[in-house]
Protein backbone atom coordinates (compact mmCIF):
# COMPACT_ATOMS: atom_id res chain seq x y z
CA UNK A 1 0.00 0.00 0.00
CA UNK A 2 1.44 3.34 -1.05
CA UNK A 3 1.13 6.54 0.93
CA UNK A 4 -0.36 9.38 -1.10
CA UNK A 5 1.21 12.83 -1.23
CA UNK A 6 -1.79 14.26 0.68
CA UNK A 7 -1.26 11.76 3.50
CA UNK A 8 2.45 12.59 3.68
CA UNK A 9 1.66 16.30 3.77
CA UNK A 10 -0.94 15.76 6.50
CA UNK A 11 1.57 13.77 8.56
CA UNK A 12 4.18 16.51 8.07
CA UNK A 13 1.71 19.13 9.31
CA UNK A 14 0.84 17.01 12.36
CA UNK A 15 4.51 16.63 13.27
CA UNK A 16 5.00 20.37 12.82
CA UNK A 17 2.08 21.08 15.15
CA UNK A 18 3.43 18.71 17.79
CA UNK A 19 6.88 20.28 17.65
CA UNK A 20 5.37 23.77 17.77
CA UNK A 21 3.26 22.94 20.81
CA UNK A 22 5.56 20.67 22.79
CA UNK A 23 9.02 21.67 21.54
CA UNK A 24 10.23 23.28 24.79
CA UNK A 25 9.02 20.32 26.85
CA UNK A 26 10.69 17.83 24.51
CA UNK A 27 13.91 19.82 24.70
CA UNK A 28 13.69 19.96 28.52
CA UNK A 29 13.24 16.19 28.84
CA UNK A 30 16.07 15.55 26.41
CA UNK A 31 18.38 17.95 28.24
CA UNK A 32 17.63 16.28 31.57
CA UNK A 33 18.39 12.88 30.06
CA UNK A 34 21.75 14.10 28.74
CA UNK A 35 22.79 15.61 32.08
CA UNK A 36 21.64 12.47 33.93
CA UNK A 37 23.92 10.37 31.74
CA UNK A 38 26.82 12.78 32.26
CA UNK A 39 26.39 13.02 36.04
CA UNK A 40 24.28 10.51 38.05
CA UNK A 41 23.83 13.08 40.85
CA UNK A 42 21.78 15.29 38.55
CA UNK A 43 18.53 13.37 39.16
CA UNK A 44 18.97 13.13 42.93
CA UNK A 45 16.01 14.61 44.86
CA UNK A 46 18.29 17.10 46.61
CA UNK A 47 19.62 18.45 43.31
CA UNK A 48 16.19 18.62 41.66
CA UNK A 49 14.79 20.57 44.62
CA UNK A 50 17.83 22.83 44.37
CA UNK A 51 17.06 23.48 40.69
CA UNK A 52 13.45 24.32 41.51
CA UNK A 53 14.55 26.66 44.31
CA UNK A 54 16.95 28.42 41.94
CA UNK A 55 14.34 29.03 39.24
CA UNK A 56 11.64 30.22 41.64
CA UNK A 57 13.01 33.78 41.85
CA UNK A 58 13.44 34.47 38.14
CA UNK A 59 10.39 32.30 37.48
CA UNK A 60 8.18 34.69 39.45
CA UNK A 61 9.40 37.62 37.37
CA UNK A 62 8.97 35.58 34.18
CA UNK A 63 5.28 35.09 35.01
CA UNK A 64 4.80 38.85 34.99
CA UNK A 65 6.98 39.24 31.90
CA UNK A 66 4.69 36.79 30.08
CA UNK A 67 1.82 39.29 30.36
CA UNK A 68 4.04 42.09 29.03
CA UNK A 69 5.45 40.14 26.08
CA UNK A 70 1.98 38.85 25.18
CA UNK A 71 1.10 42.49 24.45
CA UNK A 72 4.25 42.83 22.29
CA UNK A 73 5.98 44.84 25.02
CA UNK A 74 9.21 44.34 26.94
CA UNK A 75 10.54 45.24 30.40
CA UNK A 76 14.31 45.55 30.74
CA UNK A 77 14.14 47.08 34.23
CA UNK A 78 13.09 43.99 36.21
CA UNK A 79 16.56 43.21 37.58
CA UNK A 80 17.07 46.72 38.89
CA UNK A 81 13.52 46.81 40.22
CA UNK A 82 14.19 43.60 42.15
CA UNK A 83 17.20 45.28 43.74
CA UNK A 84 15.26 48.45 44.61
CA UNK A 85 12.19 46.63 45.95
CA UNK A 86 14.38 44.28 47.99
CA UNK A 87 16.31 47.18 49.47
CA UNK A 88 13.12 49.00 50.47
CA UNK A 89 11.84 45.77 52.02
CA UNK A 90 15.09 45.42 53.98
CA UNK A 91 14.87 48.99 55.27
CA UNK A 92 11.30 48.36 56.44
CA UNK A 93 12.23 45.02 58.00
CA UNK A 94 15.19 46.52 59.87
CA UNK A 95 13.51 49.81 60.72
CA UNK A 96 16.15 51.90 58.98
CA UNK A 97 19.58 51.75 57.42
CA UNK A 98 21.57 51.63 60.67
CA UNK A 99 23.70 48.54 61.34
CA UNK A 100 23.29 47.45 57.75
CA UNK A 101 26.05 44.86 57.97
CA UNK A 102 24.77 43.29 61.19
CA UNK A 103 23.60 39.71 60.78
CA UNK A 104 21.64 39.86 64.01
CA UNK A 105 17.91 40.49 63.81
CA UNK A 106 16.72 42.73 66.61
CA UNK A 107 13.17 41.76 67.49
CA UNK A 108 12.27 45.25 68.76
CA UNK A 109 13.19 47.12 65.57
CA UNK A 110 11.58 47.21 62.17
CA UNK A 111 8.14 46.16 60.98
CA UNK A 112 8.68 42.45 60.47
CA UNK A 113 8.18 40.27 57.42
CA UNK A 114 4.65 41.50 56.69
CA UNK A 115 5.72 45.13 56.49
CA UNK A 116 8.71 44.16 54.35
CA UNK A 117 6.55 42.12 51.98
CA UNK A 118 3.97 44.89 51.68
CA UNK A 119 6.69 47.46 50.98
CA UNK A 120 8.30 45.32 48.27
CA UNK A 121 4.96 44.69 46.55
CA UNK A 122 3.87 48.33 46.70
CA UNK A 123 7.20 49.64 45.38
CA UNK A 124 7.36 47.06 42.60
CA UNK A 125 3.75 47.60 41.53
CA UNK A 126 3.96 51.39 41.57
CA UNK A 127 7.23 51.38 39.63
CA UNK A 128 5.79 49.05 37.02
CA UNK A 129 2.62 51.11 36.73
CA UNK A 130 4.61 54.32 36.32
CA UNK A 131 6.52 52.81 33.40
CA UNK A 132 3.25 51.62 31.89
CA UNK A 133 1.84 55.16 32.08
CA UNK A 134 4.90 56.57 30.35
CA UNK A 135 4.51 53.97 27.58
CA UNK A 136 0.81 54.69 27.04
CA UNK A 137 0.47 58.40 27.81
CA UNK A 138 3.73 59.71 26.38
CA UNK A 139 3.91 57.07 23.62
CA UNK A 140 7.53 56.22 24.41
CA UNK A 141 8.53 52.72 23.22
CA UNK A 142 8.65 50.15 26.06
CA UNK A 143 12.27 49.32 25.23
CA UNK A 144 13.35 52.92 25.85
CA UNK A 145 11.20 53.42 28.96
CA UNK A 146 12.34 50.27 30.70
CA UNK A 147 15.95 50.73 29.64
CA UNK A 148 15.80 54.06 31.44
CA UNK A 149 14.10 52.35 34.37
CA UNK A 150 16.96 49.87 34.55
CA UNK A 151 19.35 52.74 35.31
CA UNK A 152 16.98 54.75 37.51
CA UNK A 153 16.03 51.90 39.84
CA UNK A 154 19.64 50.78 40.20
CA UNK A 155 20.62 54.34 41.07
CA UNK A 156 17.82 54.59 43.64
CA UNK A 157 18.98 51.33 45.20
CA UNK A 158 22.54 52.60 45.54
CA UNK A 159 21.32 55.91 46.96
CA UNK A 160 19.08 54.23 49.53
CA UNK A 161 21.69 51.74 50.72
CA UNK A 162 24.82 53.85 50.30
CA UNK A 163 26.15 51.13 48.03
CA UNK A 164 26.23 48.44 50.73
CA UNK A 165 23.97 45.54 51.72
CA UNK A 166 21.37 45.44 54.47
CA UNK A 167 21.58 42.12 56.25
CA UNK A 168 20.14 40.24 59.19
CA UNK A 169 16.40 39.52 59.16
CA UNK A 170 14.33 37.65 61.71
CA UNK A 171 13.54 33.95 61.34
CA UNK A 172 9.96 34.56 60.24
CA UNK A 173 11.15 36.52 57.20
CA UNK A 174 13.97 34.13 56.37
CA UNK A 175 11.45 31.28 56.30
CA UNK A 176 10.02 32.60 53.02
CA UNK A 177 13.39 32.08 51.37
CA UNK A 178 14.85 29.08 53.16
CA UNK A 179 11.90 27.28 54.79
CA UNK A 180 10.43 23.94 53.82
CA UNK A 181 6.91 22.54 53.73
CA UNK A 182 7.67 18.85 53.94
CA UNK A 183 10.48 18.34 51.43
CA UNK A 184 9.39 21.25 49.22
CA UNK A 185 11.14 24.65 49.55
CA UNK A 186 8.81 27.55 50.30
CA UNK A 187 9.99 29.60 47.27
CA UNK A 188 8.94 26.71 45.02
CA UNK A 189 5.47 26.68 46.58
CA UNK A 190 5.13 30.44 46.11
CA UNK A 191 6.19 30.12 42.47
CA UNK A 192 3.79 27.22 41.88
CA UNK A 193 0.81 29.06 43.36
CA UNK A 194 1.64 32.21 41.40
CA UNK A 195 1.95 30.21 38.16
CA UNK A 196 -1.43 28.55 38.78
CA UNK A 197 -3.07 31.92 39.39
CA UNK A 198 -1.55 33.44 36.24
CA UNK A 199 -2.61 30.42 34.18
CA UNK A 200 -6.22 30.76 35.34
CA UNK A 201 -6.24 34.51 34.68
CA UNK A 202 -4.84 34.23 31.16
CA UNK A 203 -6.81 31.20 30.05
CA UNK A 204 -10.18 31.50 31.74
CA UNK A 205 -10.92 35.20 32.29
CA UNK A 206 -12.09 38.05 30.10
CA UNK A 207 -9.00 40.00 31.08
CA UNK A 208 -6.75 37.21 29.82
CA UNK A 209 -8.51 37.17 26.47
CA UNK A 210 -8.12 40.94 26.27
CA UNK A 211 -4.36 40.64 26.82
CA UNK A 212 -4.09 38.18 23.92
CA UNK A 213 -6.28 40.41 21.75
CA UNK A 214 -4.13 43.48 22.37
CA UNK A 215 -0.99 41.53 21.58
CA UNK A 216 -2.48 40.03 18.43
CA UNK A 217 -3.70 43.33 16.98
CA UNK A 218 -3.90 46.41 19.19
CA UNK A 219 -5.83 48.48 16.66
CA UNK A 220 -8.44 45.76 16.11
CA UNK A 221 -8.75 45.36 19.88
CA UNK A 222 -9.32 49.12 20.24
CA UNK A 223 -11.98 49.11 17.51
CA UNK A 224 -13.74 46.23 19.25
CA UNK A 225 -14.12 48.32 22.38
CA UNK A 226 -11.19 47.25 24.54
CA UNK A 227 -9.40 49.85 26.66
CA UNK A 228 -6.01 49.11 25.16
CA UNK A 229 -4.06 51.67 27.18
CA UNK A 230 -5.51 50.39 30.46
CA UNK A 231 -4.60 46.84 29.55
CA UNK A 232 -1.05 47.89 28.66
CA UNK A 233 -0.64 49.73 31.98
CA UNK A 234 -2.02 46.70 33.82
CA UNK A 235 0.57 44.30 32.42
CA UNK A 236 3.38 46.55 33.64
CA UNK A 237 1.68 46.69 37.03
CA UNK A 238 1.68 42.88 37.04
CA UNK A 239 5.35 42.49 36.16
CA UNK A 240 6.18 45.12 38.79
CA UNK A 241 4.16 43.22 41.39
CA UNK A 242 5.98 39.98 40.66
CA UNK A 243 9.34 41.76 40.67
CA UNK A 244 8.53 43.01 44.17
CA UNK A 245 7.48 39.54 45.29
CA UNK A 246 10.66 38.03 43.84
CA UNK A 247 12.71 40.73 45.60
CA UNK A 248 11.21 39.81 48.97
CA UNK A 249 11.82 36.09 48.47
CA UNK A 250 15.39 36.72 47.28
CA UNK A 251 16.21 38.94 50.28
CA UNK A 252 14.70 36.34 52.61
CA UNK A 253 16.71 33.57 50.99
CA UNK A 254 20.02 35.44 51.13
CA UNK A 255 19.27 37.04 54.52
CA UNK A 256 20.46 40.20 52.82
CA UNK A 257 19.34 42.88 50.35
CA UNK A 258 22.16 43.93 48.05
CA UNK A 259 22.59 46.79 45.62
CA UNK A 260 23.93 44.35 43.02
CA UNK A 261 20.94 42.01 43.29
CA UNK A 262 19.15 41.16 40.07
CA UNK A 263 21.97 42.01 37.67
CA UNK A 264 21.38 40.05 34.46
CA UNK A 265 17.89 38.92 35.50
CA UNK A 266 16.33 40.63 32.48
CA UNK A 267 18.18 38.29 30.11
CA UNK A 268 17.26 35.18 32.11
CA UNK A 269 13.61 36.20 32.45
CA UNK A 270 13.09 37.16 28.82
CA UNK A 271 14.89 33.97 27.76
CA UNK A 272 12.56 31.85 29.90
CA UNK A 273 9.46 33.47 28.40
CA UNK A 274 10.63 33.30 24.79
CA UNK A 275 12.09 29.79 25.03
CA UNK A 276 8.75 28.74 26.54
CA UNK A 277 7.02 29.69 23.29
CA UNK A 278 5.74 33.23 23.91
CA UNK A 279 6.22 35.30 20.77
CA UNK A 280 8.11 38.59 21.08
CA UNK A 281 5.61 39.95 18.56
CA UNK A 282 2.70 39.39 20.94
CA UNK A 283 -0.53 37.42 21.01
CA UNK A 284 0.96 33.92 21.36
CA UNK A 285 2.18 32.19 24.51
CA UNK A 286 1.18 30.60 27.79
CA UNK A 287 2.10 30.44 31.45
CA UNK A 288 2.82 26.73 31.12
CA UNK A 289 5.37 27.47 28.44
CA UNK A 290 7.02 30.08 30.65
CA UNK A 291 7.31 27.59 33.52
CA UNK A 292 8.93 25.08 31.16
CA UNK A 293 11.25 27.79 29.82
CA UNK A 294 12.32 28.77 33.34
CA UNK A 295 12.87 25.11 34.22
CA UNK A 296 14.88 24.59 31.05
CA UNK A 297 17.25 27.43 31.88
CA UNK A 298 17.55 26.22 35.49
CA UNK A 299 18.33 22.69 34.37
CA UNK A 300 20.83 23.98 31.81
CA UNK A 301 22.72 26.13 34.34
CA UNK A 302 22.66 23.40 37.01
CA UNK A 303 23.86 20.74 34.59
CA UNK A 304 26.68 22.94 33.36
CA UNK A 305 27.76 23.67 36.94
CA UNK A 306 27.74 19.98 37.84
CA UNK A 307 29.97 19.37 34.85
CA UNK A 308 32.38 22.16 35.85
CA UNK A 309 31.53 24.53 33.00
CA UNK A 310 32.55 28.10 33.81
CA UNK A 311 29.97 30.80 34.50
CA UNK A 312 31.25 32.76 31.49
CA UNK A 313 30.49 29.88 29.17
CA UNK A 314 27.06 29.51 30.76
CA UNK A 315 26.16 33.04 29.68
CA UNK A 316 27.28 32.28 26.12
CA UNK A 317 25.14 29.14 26.02
CA UNK A 318 22.02 30.87 27.37
CA UNK A 319 22.43 33.73 24.89
CA UNK A 320 22.79 31.34 21.96
CA UNK A 321 19.73 29.38 23.07
CA UNK A 322 17.70 32.60 23.24
CA UNK A 323 18.70 33.54 19.68
CA UNK A 324 17.99 30.00 18.52
CA UNK A 325 14.58 29.96 20.21
CA UNK A 326 13.49 33.18 18.49
CA UNK A 327 14.82 32.00 15.11
CA UNK A 328 13.08 28.62 15.54
CA UNK A 329 9.83 30.36 16.47
CA UNK A 330 9.97 32.47 13.32
CA UNK A 331 10.77 29.43 11.17
CA UNK A 332 7.86 27.43 12.59
CA UNK A 333 5.43 30.28 11.97
CA UNK A 334 6.63 30.71 8.39
CA UNK A 335 6.18 26.98 7.75
CA UNK A 336 2.73 27.09 9.31
CA UNK A 337 1.70 29.93 6.98
CA UNK A 338 2.99 28.05 3.96
CA UNK A 339 1.08 24.91 4.92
Amino acid sequence: MTITSDAREHRKIDVLRIVTRFGPLIFLVGLMAVFALMNPNFLSPANLFNVMRQISITGLIALGMTFVILTAGIDLSVGSLVAFSGMVAAVVAKGGTANTLSLGAASHSGYGWFGALAAALVVGTLAGGLQGLVVTRLKVPPFVVTLGGLTVFRGLTLTLSGGGPISGFDASMRWFGTGLVGPVPVPVIIFGLAALLCHVVLRYTRYGRAVYAVGGNAEAARLSGLRVDRILVSVYLIVGFFSGLAAFVLAARLNSAEAVAGIGYELTVISAVVIGGTSLFGGIGSVGGTVIGAALIGVLVNGLVLNNVSSYTQQVVIGLILIGAVAFDRWLKSRARLS
